[in-house]
């Protein structure tokens, strides 16, 4: 199930750019159980990521594209947007591949794009992850490096 997390919307005709501030929303997931012949179709996959891209409100700069052979193999593509970017990986032997969309600005929405990647891949199984990227937000985040 997607993950539906409500996004602060900004009521006002300016941009949150022109505001000084920026607001990226991220969903990214694990997708299990997929068809291989989707999986290794290099032109079902752009079209998907372009489809995708559009649905979510962003407006595509390029996209790239790599098919990896061999064990381990499958397909890479990645669609640059003015507001981020999208990315998709599949591994085609094991019927899995991941997906990341990541936009800023209140007029895009990574989380209908996903939909639309669902909807051609199919998953039997899914994990999914929805974050807000706000630069007004002070998070303490530890890790290491």
């Amino acid at each position: 199930m997607l993950v539906e997390n409500s996004v602060a919307k900004d009521d006002s005709e300016t941009s949150s750019v022109d505001q000084g501030y920026v607001v990226g929303k991220h969903v990214y997931g694990n997708l299990y159980g997929v068809r291989r012949e989707i999986l290794a179709d290099k032109d079902l996959l752009e079209k998907t990521m372009l489809d995708a891209a559009m649905a979510s409100g962003a407006r595509i700069i390029d996209m790239k594209s790599w098919v990896v052979q061999g064990p381990k193999g499958g397909v890479s593509v990645i669609v640059l947007v003015q507001e981020s970017h999208l990315a998709l990986h599949t591994w085609v032997e094991y019927g899995y591949a991941t997906v990341d969309i990541y936009t800023c600005g209140e007029h895009t929405d990574p989380r209908k794009g996903l939909r639309v990647v669902f909807e051609v891949l199919k998953p039997k199984k899914h994990a999914v992850h929805y974050v807000i990227r706000d630069s007004r937000r002070e998070e303490i985040v530890a890790s290491e490096v």
